[in-house]
């Protein structure tokens, strides 16, 4: 009778004790993701600070001072989930690698699946928040106005928000249970397209990972060929690719000319120049002049040293990552389990997700971090998007909303992007391996050869020119005048 009666008080203590280190370790999955959002929304805080314009916060009107002011709250707020969505994959890999090399350390028992499988749900959860809820909701809050008669306020304008993201919300579950409908015609679909939280979701945010992993194959190449050029105008140049003591005496030549022409238009009514654009232009010109200056002494470390390496490493990265997507395609040719895929748990600790061990996973880190920064450049290069480009403290507040909804997009589709490359072999955990095409072999086989191709095509042109123009730079011969041909020359009747 003791015996049973030990044994009872045994089993309520240990569950007790169970149901005490359960919740402890939701606890502690909580407040580790907490602090890490926290701290991403203070970077993007301070980065949505430095572009934002002062003068929309500062208006005479205390009401749309107060409704950029939440507009930028929900767009740092966004900022956030995509900066969480770019490190999501490359924490996942450190985290794997941490747990191989160290499995039994005390003070990395919280890095464990269920918190890296935590952080993937709330990424996909508040990558679908902002996409569909809170960016439309910013854009129609500052566009809004209040309805003709009601009393003017904040909360006129949050009714009239409420009703048009009301009525966008009706137009695109319309448009995607058309869609849905046309294209999958069978009664098992057809059932589908009442369950809202299970179909409707999921099938839109596919179609939005879809184009932005689209996006991200026509920005990418051009962003890895764009990359040379702009980190050469952000490093100093060898004395044979670059003269700088020619380029301070053409700056110096018209900074004093538009300095004439300024001081000119002071003192004489008979001149009609524009002041704001001349004092815009001698702004440029001397920012310009004094970054020259500023590369003109650079010690020659620096000069002979830091941009050929900058140029090696890219040329590097770029090789090796034509290279793994190359080798992929192989693999798809011959293997079913290079096809991207989604698991439900984590197994981290147990094998590394590269060949070369700690190496390889470090270079999928670099690469994927190389992949998105290509992507952004070429984003913001390409013809269609220029316009997006923030300036330093004279962004508008629609442009900064454009700018959130575009890296969101971009870095949302990255971890996608990196799996279908075959950049990782770390399968897609949550909702982000539950899309419908991925499965698909000859739309993944086609992505791959179309990334190839194009960031191929991209290098050889980019330095093809660019070659030819810095020997022709180095041996003077731009300096040379142009031959004037008949179709050139002035006729003598004109």
């Amino acid at each position: 009778m003791m015996l049973k009666i030990k044994s009872g008080l045994f089993m309520h203590y240990s569950k007790n004790a169970l149901t005490l280190l359960n919740e402890h370790h939701v606890t502690g999955e909580t407040l580790i993701c907490t602090l890490l959002f926290a701290s991403l929304y203070i970077l993007c805080h301070f980065i949505l600070t430095r572009f934002k314009r002062h003068t929309d916060f500062t208006v005479d009107e205390d009401e749309d001072a107060a409704v950029n002011r939440i507009a930028l709250w929900l767009c740092t707020f966004t900022l956030a989930v995509s900066l969480g969505a770019v490190l999501l994959l490359p924490f996942s890999i450190i985290s794997n690698e941490v747990l191989l090399s160290f499995p039994q350390n005390y003070y990395i028992q919280w890095l464990n699946g269920s918190l890296i499988h935590g952080l993937w749900n709330l990424v996909f959860l508040f990558s679908n928040l902002s996409l569909v809820f809170l960016m439309p909701f910013a854009y129609f809050f500052t566009e809004a106005e209040g309805f003709a008669g009601s009393k003017k306020g904040i909360m006129a304008r949050v009714y009239e928000t409420f009703v048009v993201l009301l009525l966008l919300t009706l137009l695109v579950l319309g448009m995607v249970w058309v869609a849905s409908a046309i294209v999958d015609n069978d009664a098992a679909s057809r059932e589908s397209l009442y369950d809202f939280w299970e179909y409707y979701l999921p099938y839109l945010y596919s179609c939005i990972s879809l184009f932005g992993v689209l996006l991200l194959l026509l920005c990418t190449p051009f962003g890895l060929s764009r990359m040379f050029t702009v980190t050469g105008t952000l490093l100093v140049k060898p004395r044979l690719l670059e003269d700088l003591d020619e380029q301070l005496n053409c700056t110096g030549f018209e900074e004093a000319a538009i300095c004439r022409k300024i001081n000119s238009g002071k003192t004489s009514c008979w001149l009609n120049l524009d002041m704001d654009l001349l004092r815009q232009q001698y702004l440029a010109i001397h920012t310009h002049r004094i970054t020259l200056e500023t590369r003109r002494k650079a010690s020659a470390w620096q000069r002979n040293l830091g941009y050929p390496l900058a140029m090696l490493s890219l040329l590097s990265l770029t090789g090796i990552s034509v290279l793994v997507v190359c080798f992929h395609v192989l693999e798809l040719l011959l293997d079913d389990a290079a096809m991207p895929r989604g698991i439900q748990e984590a197994p981290l600790g147990k094998v590394s997700f590269s060949v070369f061990g700690s190496f390889g996973a470090a270079m999928q880190v670099i690469l994927i971090f190389y992949l998105m920064i290509s992507s952004v450049v070429g984003f913001y290069s390409s013809p269609l998007f220029t316009k997006l480009l923030p300036e330093q403290h004279d962004t508008t507040m629609t442009k900064i909303i454009g700018n959130c909804v575009s890296l969101l997009v971009l870095s949302s589709a990255l971890p996608v992007l990196s799996r279908t490359l075959g950049i990782t072999r770390f399968d897609l955990l949550g909702d982000f391996g539950r899309f419908n095409w991925l499965g698909n072999f000859y739309i993944v086989f086609l992505y791959n050869m179309l990334f190839a191709g194009l960031t191929t095509l991209c290098l050889v042109k980019k330095f093809t020119w660019a070659v030819q123009a810095e020997l022709i730079r180095a041996f003077g011969l731009h300096k040379l005048p142009l031959p004037v041909t008949r179709s050139q020359q002035p006729s003598k009747l004109s």
